[in-house]
């Protein structure tokens, strides 16, 4: 049964009419950049928590979520309409396996691909030491429908401009033009070349390992291509090259 931690909400940011992040002051949880713990709250008599990856590093003084409303979802609509001073519940343990401990260290190149909320772990690793420290290059994939939806654009400009010429940000838009962006889905850049044309990287077995983070539809596809490639899934007793979370 999970222990929880009640904490307050420092601040809110709504990104567009279905995301939104929540800042929370807690006295824990300990984690690893790309964990997630469960925030709850109590409804009707009962408790709903649910699992969310956390967006700052742990370092940072405040735990951040990034999630949308889910359409008659019992808990991130009443998580939405939170304000700075409410309180919301977390659990004083994290998990999860989408983490840079996982990457093989022979890796040279990291592919961190998203849809939607499932940017947040990565951006949590990101505002780490530890890619900058490992990586030749890291590339960030970012997938949604409209320009509007991409969040944390301030954080992931710093990030260019901290790390130029290493990192390399492509935000795929497939709802509207994507300007320097891929007009596609993620999995069908894969499959054809053009995000490797487009950033200047290849993905090489040899050197490359990609995570993926989101939608359950595009991981799987994604996967696919990937195997295609001569890629195959990571496993601890069997070191492989693509690490998944799946969020729904």
């Amino acid at each position: 049964m999970a222990n929880w931690l009640t904490g307050t909400v420092a601040h809110k940011t709504r990104w567009n009419d279905t995301h939104y992040s929540l800042a929370i002051q807690a006295q824990g949880p300990a984690f690893t950049a790309g964990q997630f713990v469960r925030v709850g709250m109590d409804l009707e008599g009962e408790r709903i928590g649910r699992p969310y990856s956390l967006v700052n590093p742990p370092h940072a003084p405040l735990f951040e979520i990034f999630f949308n409303i889910v359409p008659d979802g019992p808990l991130s609509s009443r998580l939405a309409a939170l304000e700075a001073g409410d309180s919301v519940l977390l659990t004083e343990a994290a998990n999860g396996l989408l983490t840079l401990a996982e990457v093989p260290q022979h890796t040279s190149d990291l592919w961190m691909l998203a849809t939607g909320t499932g940017v947040g772990p990565f951006l949590s690793m990101l505002q780490t030491d530890e890619p900058w420290q490992r990586f030749e290059n890291v590339v960030l994939g970012y997938g949604v429908r409209y320009h509007a939806d991409l969040a944390y654009r301030e954080l992931i400009e710093r990030l260019q401009q901290e790390h130029a010429g290493r990192f390399h940000f492509v935000p795929f838009i497939t709802g509207e033009p994507a300007g320097d962006g891929l007009a596609s889905r993620i999995p069908q850049t894969i499959e054809d070349g053009r995000l490797e044309r487009h950033i200047g990287v290849t993905l090489d077995p040899a050197r490359s390992h990609v995570m993926l983070c989101g939608h359950s539809g595009m991981i799987s596809d994604a996967v696919d291509s990937l195997e295609a490639r001569g890629m195959r899934r990571h496993r601890r007793r069997e070191p492989g090259h693509i690490s998944t979370e799946k969020y729904h």
